[in-house]
């Protein structure tokens, strides 16, 4: 029987997978001392987005031998630690794709209409709100799109089979099946947000892409342009997104992750009325929170010998 640590709980699903193979024990906290002090004794880890797995927690592990992070992004494990003291981390890259990429579009939609700010009026009693308020269309627009991998290129179907809108990507690779599936032009980033209508944003966060959006890439865009991003908060310099809004220099922003999680109530972002925000609730739906639990089938696996279906780092032998 293996030891199981949570950093924060799972749904019924993973957990049933980790109770057949063993014992689990929820952390106190998702802080590095409390996680040093419960440890020892752990074979597998579950991680979400609290908390890391740091280097130093990874000295008082000498028993682990798997992470599994629930969910795709691992910035909050250190990999070269990890790889080191030869503990496989994987994830589940594929759980997310459909649930991230329905949020974008919901915030696009959210957005472009208007929404949020009309249901504000419609509560306090100010109907009239319909006709100082006006929205647009989707519908054929170029959209822009920063990282195309699983989540990228599924916003791009959705965005060009549902409204016909033009698709614009960078990538360090190229996508020749959706080029020719939907029209799509991949573009160096200066090019995309100068002619996009739409900027989104998928890709991890990297040394290489923090603060890959910035004042100067803001400069880049249209009065008219509406920023998204459902990646991770500091790919955007948030202080440049503040400013680009508040002094009018693109048209409004659908945001779904912050530089500082949870985000402090002071954050400026939140008084701005040409913002739609969620606290990082994009994944949160039934299907992908079902499908990150299952994590755990590939951390049993790793601690039975098996190979794992989704392996992040790649160990020695």
């Amino acid at each position: 029987m293996f030891n199981f640590m949570l950093y924060e709980p799972i749904v019924d699903a993973g957990m049933q997978v980790l109770q057949a193979a063993g014992n689990v024990r929820l952390a106190s906290g998702v802080d590095e001392a409390a996680i040093i002090r419960e440890i020892a004794d752990i074979d597998g880890v579950v991680i979400r987005s609290r908390g890391r797995m740091s280097r130093a927690i990874l000295e008082q592990a000498p028993r682990l031998k798997v992470v599994g992070r629930h969910g795709v992004g691992v910035d909050n494990i250190d990999l070269d630690a990890a790889t080191a003291y030869g503990v496989q981390v994987v994830n589940t890259p594929l759980a997310v794709i459909e649930a991230v990429a329905e949020h974008t579009v919901a915030l696009m939609l959210a957005a472009s209409k208007k929404i949020v700010r009309m249901h504000e009026r419609l509560r306090q009693g100010d109907f009239e709100v319909r006709y100082r308020e006006t929205g647009r269309e989707l519908r054929g627009r170029p959209v822009g799109i920063i990282g195309f991998g699983n989540i990228g290129r599924r916003v791009a179907q959705i965005c060009h089979l549902a409204f016909g809108m033009q698709i614009l990507y960078c990538d360090v690779r190229r996508a020749p099946d959706l080029e020719a599936a939907l029209g799509a032009r991949q573009l160096p980033l200066d090019d995309l947000l100068a002619a996009a209508d739409y900027v989104t944003v998928h890709a991890p966060l990297l040394p290489e892409t923090r603060h890959l959006i910035g004042a100067r890439e803001f400069a880049l865009m249209r009065p008219e342009t509406l920023f998204f991003n459902a990646a991770r908060g500091e790919v955007v310099d948030e202080r440049a997104l503040y400013e680009a809004l508040r002094d009018g220099r693109i048209a409004g922003a659908g945001i779904d992750v912050f530089a500082e999680e949870p985000t402090p109530p002071d954050n400026p972002l939140l008084k701005l009325d040409n913002i739609v925000l969620t606290p990082h609730a994009a994944t949160a739906t039934e299907e992908s929170m079902r499908d990150m639990s299952l994590v755990a089938l590939d951390v049993v696996r790793v601690l039975r010998g098996e190979p794992p279906a989704h392996p992040v780092n790649r160990l020695a032998g």
